[in-house]
């Protein structure tokens, strides 16, 4: 005969508690590769333009030429994939300007479209486009991922 003792509530409680703090830390630490794996699955929805304000003459003293680009990224989220559209001016190697618009599908989606849109441009403007990293702005982390998969495209097109 199999003896049982029933594990005290508090114990059951703090176990669980772990275990959702577990899975809440792991979703994010894998949301990035999680969106790249979605991307790869879905049909490429980036696209990249310079504009005509690319600088004519080549590059400036650094690696990227002078301009304004243009790119689309995408991210997954739960409900939907949505996309960002980024234009970013550099000079010298470095962002002058910034401009994302979104187009959220869903309402969750346009809140922090809309914070990531409000504070992206304090966290890349005046910065050497090589040294731009953002993973969470403004309590936005997964419009993050489609600002930087539209910053990867915009750097392969300016690459002087």
């Amino acid at each position: 005969m199999i003896r049982t003792t029933a594990v005290p509530r508090p114990v059951r409680l703090g176990t669980a508690l772990l275990g959702v703090a577990g899975v809440v830390t792991l979703a994010g630490c894998s949301g990035a590769n999680a969106d790249a794996v979605d991307q790869e699955a879905s049909a490429p929805a980036v696209s990249s333009a310079p504009s005509t304000s690319a600088a004519a003459g080549g590059s400036s003293a650094g690696s990227y030429t002078d301009g304004t680009y243009e790119a689309t990224g995408q991210y997954a989220t739960p409900e939907s994939v949505e996309t960002v559209d980024v234009t970013l001016t550099i000079a010298d190697d470095t962002v002058t300007d910034v401009t994302v618009t979104g187009d959220p599908q869903a309402a969750e989606s346009r809140r922090y479209q809309s914070e990531f849109i409000g504070g992206i441009k304090d966290e890349v403007v005046g910065k050497k486009v090589d040294e731009i990293s953002v993973s969470k702005v403004a309590g936005s982390s997964l419009t993050s991922g489609g600002f930087m998969e539209a910053l990867a495209t915009i750097k392969s097109e300016a690459r002087a």
